[in-house]
């Protein structure tokens, strides 16, 4: 679970950038609490460096302007919170108007962010509910949740539960949920010539 650094004090973005310790951690605001990330597992840094592997050859095969930082901030302009999404694939074209990416590494505008994708770890509520909520706010057109060891809600996985990869597309501005699990193709509409499917997303942890 994430750590509450900020429980007397609600703080502003500024403020949270101002504070940002250069401790070799990650922190993210929600909702004006700071909050450090866990250090995470070794099953989830499986699955995520597989994903980068795959989403970034995809964007290049298909010759898109796009790059995966290693860090960086993602911030819904309507809330007091800013995020580390686990995968940000960042439109390079865009990045000529974004106030804040140059001097702290943050995006807010949607058109950066063709697409996140969360990897759920022991807080499963923040992928489901916080982050979705707040990058749906944003706009951003694509987010994936990748429930790898099906750690989230019944209401989402089916009981028994199963590992299960969402992909949220932006419609008229609300995210429609589409669920893929075994040797369903992922379809993605940011990448429409990706050919993976969830079980070779879950087959990629050691």
């Amino acid at each position: 679970m994430t750590q509450s650094l900020s429980e007397l004090k609600l703080y502003t973005f500024d403020e949270f950038i101002e504070w940002y310790p250069s401790d070799g951690k990650r922190y993210e605001l929600y909702d004006g609490v700071i909050v450090e990330m866990p250090p995470p597992t070794g099953d989830h840094e499986d699955v995520l460096g597989f994903l980068i592997e795959q989403i970034a050859r995809e964007f290049k095969l298909s010759n898109l302007p796009y790059r995966i930082p290693k860090t960086g901030l993602v911030k819904p302009p309507s809330a007091k919170s800013a995020f580390i999404p686990d995968v940000m694939v960042v439109n390079r074209d865009n990045l000529k108007n974004e106030p804040l990416w140059q001097k702290q590494s943050t995006l807010i505008y949607p058109e950066s962010v063709p697409l996140v994708v969360e990897v759920v770890s022991t807080n499963w509520q923040d992928d489901y509910y916080k982050k979705f909520a707040d990058y749906e706010n944003m706009g951003i057109s694509e987010y994936w949740i990748t429930d790898y060891k099906a750690l989230g809600g019944r209401k989402f996985i089916g009981n028994p539960k199963i590992p299960t990869i969402f992909v949220c597309e932006l419609i008229d501005g609300e995210y429609q949920m589409t669920s893929f699990t075994g040797n369903n193709r992922i379809i993605s509409p940011t990448l429409p010539q990706l050919n993976l499917t969830a079980q070779q997303v879950f087959d990629s942890v050691l």
